[in-house]
């Protein structure tokens, strides 16, 4: 069976495979030992943690049961930039004008911020290709929504994920290489892992001070602000049936949109309800997503269920339900997929 849980320190191992699978731009996952032990002992605080502060990282696995193999990792961030800057470039625009001359020019700016300060940020999903079958991405990215909306107490209104923009196999962002030339002097690998690191001191030193002209640009940088990697794509997809948009924040790498929406809108969260468990076979069953309703122990899988409007129940299996942790009686939250 697949599950999802809590990260535990025996799986250093296979985050570390993730993190050298994933690749240039995940920044989330740098290829960098004490970074990855710290980033579990991080989650296992937030996990652990009864007095809720409000910076927690919660940093999740995607198990096969049937060999114990971690095959994926998705993340919450509880609020980015409390501890360190979280930088975006803005796209925004200015009017030079002369009435005189009856000239009118609409310009495109990018303008460095931190507007994004204190929101929940989803983040670090990745899926072994070997695993990318059975709506396991899906199940995977949005079991998040669930957790956020059964603890909302923990999280922010705002809720952001950013997507991994444009860069070739060799790492090469065509947004970077601009900025390289002209402001930074080094690549965008190295850029993008001293980020990933919390090595961010760089970005004021050397960013530049005032909005960027786009029309100053090379064409190729002009060409991949606010798009993504095709990797990505299918993420962006789903985020935006969820009701995610973006509203011109981009990343300040490799020009990658940032999108963005109210925790009680996602249309998961609205979507999910709770309800009393039921252990028996569940015939002519749905296939949903379900989580426990805990924090340390947390478990959530994609198992076909059962459900009573009537009586507010819904039956799972017993292996669902060991899955779960949950016993009958017990109180689950579910939504489609």
């Amino acid at each position: 069976m697949i599950i999802i849980r809590p990260i535990r320190s025996s799986d250093y191992e296979a985050l570390h495979q993730i993190a050298v699978e994933s690749g240039h731009g995940f920044t989330s996952l740098p290829v960098n030992e004490e970074l990855l032990v710290n980033r579990i002992s991080r989650a296992n605080q937030a996990f652990h943690r009864d007095q809720i502060e409000g910076d927690e990282g919660y940093l999740f696995v995607m198990e096969d049961t049937a060999t114990g193999e971690v095959v994926g990792t998705s993340g919450i961030e509880a609020a980015v930039g409390l501890n360190d800057a979280f930088y975006h470039y803005h796209l925004g625009k200015v009017v030079h004008s002369s009435r005189e001359l009856n000239i009118y020019n609409n310009v495109d700016i990018l303008t460095l911020n931190n507007d994004y300060t204190g929101a929940t940020e989803i983040c670090t999903l990745y899926l072994r290709e070997s695993y990318r079958a059975n709506n396991n991405g899906r199940f995977l990215s949005k079991f998040r929504f669930l957790f956020l909306a059964e603890h909302q107490q923990r999280f922010n209104h705002r809720v952001i994920a950013e997507m991994r923009g444009v860069s070739d196999e060799n790492g090469k962002s065509p947004f970077w290489q601009w900025l390289e030339e002209h402001f930074f002097s080094m690549d965008f690998p190295t850029a993008d892992y001293l980020s990933g690191i919390g090595k961010k001191e760089f970005i004021a030193e050397l960013m530049p001070k005032y909005p960027i002209y786009v029309s100053l640009l090379s064409k190729d940088a002009q060409a991949v602000i606010g798009k993504v990697h095709d990797n990505t794509l299918p993420a962006l997809r789903l985020l935006e049936g969820e009701g995610f948009v973006n509203r011109g924040y981009v990343d300040i790498f490799d020009a990658g949109p940032t999108v963005e929406c109210e925790l009680d809108a996602i249309k998961t969260v609205r979507r999910s309800r709770k309800m009393t468990v039921s252990i028996g076979e569940p015939h002519a069953g749905q296939r949903t997503m379900i989580i426990n309703t805990k924090i340390q122990d947390f478990r959530a899988v994609f198992q076909d269920v059962a459900i009573d409007e009537d009586s507010n129940t819904v039956t799972i299996n017993a292996a669902t339900a060991d899955a779960l942790q949950v016993g009958e009686g017990d109180t689950v939250r579910l939504a489609n997929s």
